[in-house]
């Protein structure tokens, strides 16, 4: 579907980031959301942004590293939301960050973030059509420009920015990121799909059914429902997002085993030639 540029301006930014047990890259994670949050709002001053952190059964130190960052924001233009659950499910926590992000005018309540309130003159339809949820996750860290670019292609009239990612390559075996770099080209509409850097409007994730209790490869069923219902999907590089390069998987068929299965298939052509 081509874009629509009539739709309305984005006068709301919620970033879900899903934890689990994540605290050697979570500091760094949340300090590259603040820089992408100042950064556009420094650009879009009139630009509302929250930032909602879904702990799911975290027995680290991660709980501390994200109340630390809520401290830090206190008094500051940012509304920061700490959840904790216990699902063991990336899916489910999306979900739960994306509903907790919204649900204060969906439901008619204010929750814990007043502040969050979406403005009087929006109804629920305008409010969910001016607000865009960005995702990423707990090992990423985003660009300084990440929501300003992701904003900039909402206002040319698209409902889903797929970013890209680039793995770390601090720690990483350097054939293996050979390897998925020679895989993984810099291109604009690209076809992949990427949790850690994935925008959408509101109202086109609403009506596409949200995220699926899933354990991974729920951004990609999302995606699929969203080209499904009809709406407009750009995949750019321009986003790109660093993320780990850990080959331990956090879920079962997501980034780390991707890397895992990468990584046995280039040590086998190493073996071989």
């Amino acid at each position: 579907m081509t874009p629509d540029s009539s739709r309305p301006v984005i006068h709301r930014v919620e970033v879900v980031m899903p934890v689990h047990d994540e605290e050697h890259h979570l500091g760094p994670a949340l300090a590259a959301l603040r820089a992408a949050a100042d950064a556009l709002m420094g650009q879009r001053p009139s630009t509302a942004v929250g930032i909602t952190v879904v702990l799911d059964h975290c027995t680290d130190r991660s709980p501390a590293i994200a109340a630390r960052f809520a401290g830090s924001t206190a008094g500051l233009n940012i509304g920061v939301r700490v959840l904790h659950r216990r699902f063991r499910n990336a899916g489910a926590s999306r979900a739960a960050g994306v509903a907790a992000a919204l649900g204060n005018r969906e439901t008619g309540h204010l929750q814990d973030a007043g502040h969050l309130e979406s403005p009087g003159h929006l109804d629920s339809t305008g409010y969910l059509e001016s607000t865009w949820l960005a995702n990423t996750d707990a090992d990423s860290r985003v660009p300084a420009d990440w929501l300003v670019r992701q904003l900039k292609f909402a206002d040319a009239g698209w409902d889903v920015v797929l970013g890209s990612v680039e793995p770390d390559s601090a720690g990483m075996d350097p054939e293996l990121l050979r390897s998925w770099r020679l895989r993984h080209p810099p291109e604009e509409r690209h076809g992949h799909v990427y949790g850690a850097n994935l925008g959408v409007r509101a109202s086109a994730y609403r009506q596409a059914g949200g995220f699926s209790p899933l354990r991974s490869s729920e951004d990609s069923a999302l995606v699929e429902q969203l080209r499904g219902s009809g709406f407009a999907v750009m995949a750019t590089d321009s986003t790109r997002v660093l993320t780990s390069g850990r080959t331990v998987a956090r879920a079962p068929l997501g980034f780390g085993a991707s890397l895992r299965a990468l990584g046995v298939e280039t040590a086998a052509a190493l073996r071989s030639s």
